[in-house]
């Protein structure tokens, strides 16, 4: 081989590794992150040096019938969340994420407090409740379902206070797993262009 040919070879070498750093290897990492983190939901857990079970809901452990008790935390019919994940490759850069308006406090853990207020189709629901739940009598235990709803019939306040704790279920971040992935995914595409 002569240096002429040696320096064209290089030259369409390097071609090929700067395509692949700038258009190929964003969209194959973008499609391999978008997988793990979507395989998180149907795992139950954020994968990152093992599985990390997300805490349970509370309607898995009612136990009902229904089809919603029968999914897992995060996961409905609909699979809003799950399908929200994608990524926007870029040169030489991949953007993974959601634009799911509350993934961010499922994936972070959250605590929210809102006030809403005490209207009459409200007091009307309260006091549907509390006959449905067994209100009947007039002396009903204050800490029982049916006292909870006859006590927000009754109440004279006009705005309540509402705090509820989202627990974190993380679903999209670092993972050693998919770095390791990624990694392997980066040196076999460079070892393919090197090595023909």
């Amino acid at each position: 081989m002569t240096p002429q040919q040696f320096a064209s070879l290089v030259k369409a070498k390097q071609r090929e590794i700067r395509d692949a750093i700038h258009r190929r290897l964003p969209v194959k990492i973008g499609r391999m992150a978008t997988d793990h983190f979507q395989d998180n939901f149907r795992r139950g857990g954020f994968v990152d040096g093992g599985l990390h079970p997300w805490p349970i809901t509370r309607r898995q452990q009612t136990g009902g019938k229904s089809a919603n008790s029968q999914y897992g935390p995060l996961m409905s019919a609909r699979k809003n969340l799950y399908g929200s994940i994608h990524y926007v490759p870029g040169d030489a850069q991949v953007v993974v994420g959601t634009s799911v308006p509350y993934a961010a406090v499922h994936n972070q853990g959250a605590t929210i407090t809102t006030h809403p207020r005490v209207t009459p189709k409200m007091r009307k629901f309260a006091w549907a409740q509390f006959f449905k739940s067994g209100g009947k009598a007039a002396d009903v235990p204050a800490g029982s379902p049916a006292g909870m709803w006859k006590a927000l019939a009754l109440t004279k306040k006009e705005k309540l206070t509402v705090t509820a704790k989202i627990p974190q279920r993380k679903f999209l971040g670092p993972s050693q797993e998919l770095t390791q992935k990624v990694s392997q995914t980066v040196e076999n595409e460079i070892k393919n262009i090197l090595n023909p």
